[in-house]
């Protein structure tokens, strides 16, 4: 007779201890950021990051002290471009809404078509494709392109494609086709465009077309992105949260995207 009951309260006690654990489970957040460093990717002619120390040591008082400076380009390692990079009345990037760094994400994973071509583009083809099996993009989806190219992070001629890096008209990496970022604004209204590579455009891009529809469209891209292997396609939370500099064109931003379990 009672070895039902206590059948029962194993089953009860087992199912308050998954809805505990489920109630307590953390969310997983990914750093989506590479670290600035001498090493850092910049676009050809930019300045590179440079830090130096001012001051490491004890004090004369006894207590610990370090400090130091830092310099660079706007557009280099993991960063957010603002509109006004390449709209003339678009927003800078410490007139971003800051409603509009933080939202849902999508991971459009183009690398089998960058395998075969350094230079491919992304496509209204593969968007569709791609919404074919995962649903459609939402408004205000932050949209991730996934080229691969983190693999060659921080190897500038080979993340760059070129054996002469600082010249920007030898430059091979994939980016995204000025009809696909159209269709991605204008049809699905995404909030932002980020990408594994050192440009929205492609290396061989010579009017930057990516750049300039999202940025007539005040929408900011990310370039640079890191470690895009660790994201869901769908699920995962972005904050883009880059350094307000007043009247900046761009800046180094810290990137990260929580993904609930």
């Amino acid at each position: 007779m009672n070895i039902p009951v206590f059948s029962r309260l194993i089953l009860i006690v087992g199912s308050l201890a998954l809805l505990t654990s489920c109630a307590t489970a953390q969310p997983r957040i990914i750093d989506l950021t590479y670290s600035f460093d001498e090493q850092t990717v910049y676009w050809p002619k930019n300045q590179h990051f440079h830090r130096q120390d001012t001051a490491r040591g004890m004090t004369p008082k006894g207590y610990w002290y370090a400090s130091g400076t830092f310099s660079a380009s706007e557009h280099g390692g993991t960063h957010l471009d603002a509109p006004v990079h390449f709209a003339l009345d678009g927003q800078s990037i410490d007139q971003i809404p800051v409603e509009s760094l933080v939202g849902p994400a999508v991971v459009l994973d183009i690398r089998e078509g960058c395998r075969l071509n350094t230079d491919y583009e992304l496509t209204v083809q593969d968007i569709h494709l791609w919404e074919t099996q995962f649903g459609l993009i939402e408004p205000n989806d932050l949209v991730l392109i996934r080229t691969g190219w983190g693999k060659h992070w921080p190897d500038p001629q080979h993340y760059l494609g070129s054996a002469t890096p600082d010249n920007p008209t030898t430059l091979h990496f994939p980016g995204v086709s000025a009809e696909a970022m159209a269709f991605l604004v204008h049809d699905r209204q995404i909030r932002g465009l980020g990408i594994d590579t050192a440009s929205i455009d492609p290396g061989q891009s010579r009017d930057f077309q990516a750049h300039q529809i999202l940025s007539a469209a005040n929408r900011y891209a990310l370039e640079n992105v890191a470690y895009l292997d660790q994201l869901p396609t769908r699920g995962a939370t972005v904050y883009a949260l880059p350094i307000k500099i007043k009247n900046g064109t761009g800046g180094p931003v810290r990137l990260i995207a929580v993904i609930p379990k």
